[in-house]
């Protein structure tokens, strides 16, 4: 079996993705909801050469019942001092872009780290942070006015799922989408998109 096809059979998340970096507009105002390791923030730099990214990620540990089975949650081999590890490795992989103002990594909430961008900020944002319903609909909303109407809103893990999120993200966007807030929306191998209105 050739390896691209091994590759996307085992979902390897630069290669599902694939579609989205290849719609995204290059030399963009962006940012990333969800950073983790940055393995994803490396493909958009490469493939998209933003002239803003901004990764958002609060690096923090949830050891309630809701985030059972999160990357960063209860009942995963993962604690807050591997979660501060994983940040400081954000820093060193993206240390020269940082240097240059091409990238800035925001170690808080999405929520909190809103308010510093004015509204129509950004060209396009990708949510990949928190997948519970509550947390995914509020950054939706708040990000729908700092993405500028008709720039882009993507995000990860739209479908039903049996772990943590359980449908959260699929219901969110459903709702969104529902209240007119978005249009055009396109889905391809648990990816979304659609344009702000």
């Amino acid at each position: 079996m050739p390896l691209w096809r091994l590759i996307s059979r085992l979902g390897i998340p630069s290669m599902r993705r694939d579609f989205l970096l290849k719609v995204l507009p290059k030399g963009a105002v962006c940012a990333e909801i969800g950073v983790y390791a940055g393995d994803f923030s490396e493909h958009i730099l490469k493939i998209t050469q933003p002239k803003e990214l901004h990764l958002i990620d609060p690096w923090k540990f949830f050891s309630d019942l809701d985030h059972m089975g999160a990357e960063f949650g209860k009942g995963t081999m993962i604690d807050q001092r591997k979660l501060d590890d994983l940040y400081a490795k954000v820093l060193r992989r993206f240390g020269s872009e940082m240097q240059r103002g091409r990238i800035t990594v925001h170690r808080a909430t999405s929520e909190d780290v809103a308010s510093s961008f004015k509204d129509g900020y950004f060209d396009w944002v990708y949510i990949d942070g928190d997948h519970v319903y509550e947390a995914v609909k509020k950054d939706l909303e708040i990000f729908h006015k700092k993405v500028k109407p008709g720039g882009l809103i993507a995000g990860d893990d739209y479908c039903v799922s049996a772990n943590y999120q359980k449908e959260g993200v699929k219901k969110a966007v459903d709702e969104f989408i529902a209240a007119g807030k978005g249009k055009d929306m396109r889905v391809k191998r648990k990816q979304y998109i659609f344009e702000n209105v």
